[in-house]
């Protein structure tokens, strides 16, 4: 019996599993510089900025200020300017407006992403065989109005429903947001639903821990993919190989 027949519905990481970052955050940065006049920001800098920003803002205001009520655009122009501020740039209120609206506008774009070429016709196959298909994601909600569909991953085409952290107000590794992709499938049984991710802490762990099935994706051979097979984790290195996994005669993984 082959392992596709015992699930009625596969949810699927974004950032690592269907998608990843072109280039370096540095080169947006630079570039909205540039295109105001100034000098390129050092890239290293900006980078260690962005990180400090990034983690201070995800931990005052989670889930991109949901429960604070504040708006996407704002939680992003206060992490920017104090990414630019950590890495020693402080610009007057006219420049900074001027370069903030070059990247939150590129970000929001299919520009700094780029999408697996398997990541399409893994979900359309999915959707073809009859299962529901999810997206669960620590991302804002440009990520299913504009993000995704501007890579060519449409709801409707692609995936059936999704499940984002900054319009659910939960994030992972929280197993609540997998309980609510659980509720968006139909209330399917956990047991017959399968997370496809690449992080063991965000994905793996809390989804088994609501009772479904998960396997990791190792696209870029990380030093941790060898401790997650000694776990008993399914480690797979892109979705070509998960679509021959579970069209194989085999028991799901428990």
């Amino acid at each position: 019996m082959k392992i596709l027949s015992k699930l009625r519905c596969i949810t699927v990481d974004v950032t690592g599993t269907l998608m990843a970052y072109k280039g370096e955050l540095g080169d947006y940065y630079c570039m909205a510089a540039k295109s105001v006049g100034l000098p390129c920001p050092d890239y290293k800098r900006v980078h260690e900025g962005f990180k400090l920003a990034y983690t201070e803002m995800a931990k005052k205001y989670p889930c991109f200020g949901y429960a604070a009520k504040m708006p996407n655009i704002v939680w992003w122009k206060t992490c920017v300017r104090n990414s630019f501020v950590q890495a020693g740039y402080e610009f007057d209120e006219e420049t900074f407006e001027k370069i903030f609206k070059r990247i939150y506008a590129s970000f929001g774009s299919a520009a700094p992403y780029t999408v697996f070429p398997d990541s399409q016709p893994f979900l359309r196959w999915l959707r073809q065989q009859g299962l529901k298909v999810g997206i669960v994601s620590n991302a804002e909600y440009r990520y299913k109005d504009v993000i995704l569909p501007a890579l060519g991953l449409n709801q409707g085409s692609e995936w059936d429903f999704g499940v984002f952290s900054g319009l659910e107000g939960v994030e992972k590794p929280d197993p609540r947001i997998y309980e609510i992709a659980l509720e968006r499938a139909g209330n399917i049984a956990p047991e017959e639903v399968l997370h496809i991710g690449d992080s063991m802490r965000k994905d793996y762990v809390p989804a088994k821990s609501v009772g479904m099935h998960a396997l990791l994706l190792d696209r870029f051979k990380t030093s941790d993919a060898e401790e997650w097979r000694k776990s008993g984790a399914v480690v797979l290195p892109d979705l070509v190989a998960a679509q021959d996994w579970l069209s194989r005669d085999e028991q799901v993984p428990s």
